[in-house]
């Protein structure tokens, strides 16, 4: 019996993962013969390195979660292993009330767990230190509710305000008072059901040992762009074929499979798994699953703007210190976040030890007119702040904007109803299955895990009879 022949739509991380998996790129063995669609003419997605300055940096995603171990197993089984590496410092600060302040530890997702951590942070006012020690009880949450309403009422305004406000904009570049806490943090859902002391529960989380062990993030020697581009080469030596400028046209369900017009010319599938963002689902499948392309529709992305600048070490009287900061939006400064890179990967310095790179980012849901500012503007504007927020005086010699507009899905609170309704209605088609940061995490771990939960899918016998005849590659 031939293999089933496999369409994967969308090249980024989630779409180069899923043809990894079916093809046996991944050291699993080959399940399927792989055709991969990308629209844009380059694979990826958010993980994009570019050259600023002379230098080789992210312009996107620049480090992983290794706490999960799907990401980091995948750099591994692609030949990245020796490439992986820590961040080089993790100290990381608040910018708010005028200062650099240090992010108090004790933490999780910026819901405090230890008050003396809290205050020596000096990251809140003393009202808003006195109101977060004095957490009032709230009746217990039901299904879900969103992560900003839920720690104001037990821990006060400010705590949203100045810790779980930036954090979360570092994620989802959202708003906490709309971020459903089921989606955003499941293990503050399962303290909210008891009903019982937040406080209590966020310390006894943050210092619960770690199983394994290791550092919480990693990055990759040269960039976490490399991490596309190495799964793409594994793919091709392993038979798939991945195409660049792409772009399907429509996408059919017949009785022996699938139909996809891309550009003129007709493809069949067994099965296809959708790896693209969530207006791109809809289009695709608003002819055979009209229900599931409505919800997909009514899915909200944020944009945001990086701005990297290379400077001169000898330029600056002395480089930041730490690996960066976030900035609360009640502080209404232009930037959210900056990152000191050169301080955070090691590799960075190695390969650049004259020069000092650092990003800023702007920009969030329905807060995107920086998007729309030209770029020397936006390198402006960074400047300023970073000038306030460091004493940064120098002016860089090089500079890239990078626009990620509709860059981030939000998940909103009901968001984990809503991918269990398009998942039933894409499902029910046989042979389809959906993946990407658009249903179960933002983050490269997530987006992984979900391909390998979507090849699983349309290669199950349950998937469709055309799954397992292998009658119909292109």
């Amino acid at each position: 019996m031939s293999q089933p022949h496999v369409v994967v739509i969308g090249g980024g991380i989630a779409g180069l993962a899923a043809a990894a998996f079916l093809s046996g790129a991944d050291g699993g063995g080959g399940r399927a013969a792989v055709t991969l669609l990308e629209a844009s003419e380059r694979l990826g997605g958010k993980l994009r390195g570019g050259e600023v300055g002379g230098v080789q940096v992210d312009l996107g995603a620049e480090s992983m979660l290794a706490r999960r171990p799907e990401a980091v197993a995948l750099a591994r089984s692609v030949g990245l292993a020796d490439a992986l590496q820590p961040p080089g410092t993790a100290k990381a600060a608040i910018w708010t009330r005028d200062a650099l302040r240090p992010l108090p530890g004790g933490q999780v997702m910026g819901v405090p767990g230890d008050l003396d951590a809290l205050a020596a942070s000096g990251v809140l006012t003393p009202e808003g230190l006195a109101r977060a020690g004095r957490e009032e009880s709230t009746p217990a949450v039901g299904d879900d509710i969103a992560i900003g309403a839920y720690v104001a009422a037990r821990l006060g305004r400010e705590v949203v305000d100045r810790l779980v406000e930036p954090l979360l904009g570092g994620v989802y570049a959202g708003h906490a008072d709309e971020i459903s806490l089921r989606a955003a943090v499941p293990q503050l859902l399962a303290l909210a059901r008891t009903g019982g002391p937040l406080l209590d529960g966020v310390h006894e989380l943050a210092t619960r040992p770690q199983s394994g062990g290791g550092p919480v993030f990693q990055g990759l020697e040269g960039g976490l762009g490399t991490l596309p581009v190495a799964v793409a080469a594994a793919c091709r030596a392993a038979g798939a074929d991945l195409r660049t400028g792409s772009p399907v046209d429509e996408l059919r369900r017949t009785p022996e499979g699938w139909r996809l017009v891309v550009g003129g010319e007709v493809l069949r599938a067994d099965a296809v798994v959708l790896a693209v963002p969530a207006p791109e689902a809809a289009r695709l499948l608003r002819a055979e699953a009209p229900g599931a392309a409505a919800e997909l529709a009514a899915v909200e992305y944020a944009g945001m703007a990086l701005v990297t600048m290379a400077f001169r070490r000898a330029d600056l009287p002395g480089p930041p210190a730490g690996s960066g900061f976030l900035v609360p939006p009640v502080d209404g400064r232009q930037i959210k976040a900056s990152t000191f890179s050169s301080n955070k990967w090691g590799w960075l310095e190695r390969s650049a030890p004259d020069s000092f790179l650092l990003r800023t980012s702007l920009g969030r849901h329905r807060e995107e007119q920086a998007l729309d500012l030209p770029d020397e503007e936006l390198v402006a504007r960074s400047l300023a702040d970073l000038g306030e927020a460091v004493g940064l005086t120098a002016k860089p010699y090089d500079t890239a904007v990078t626009r990620w507009r509709a860059g981030l899905p939000q998940y909103p609170v009901g968001h984990l109803d809503r991918v269990a309704r398009i998942r039933a209605g894409a499902e029910r088609l046989g042979g389809l299955a959906l993946c990407g940061a658009a249903y179960d995490g933002v983050g490269i771990p997530a987006c992984v895990a979900s391909a390998r939960a979507a090849v699983d899918k349309v290669l199950t016998p349950a998937a469709g009879a055309a799954v397992t005849e292998g009658t119909m590659s292109a």
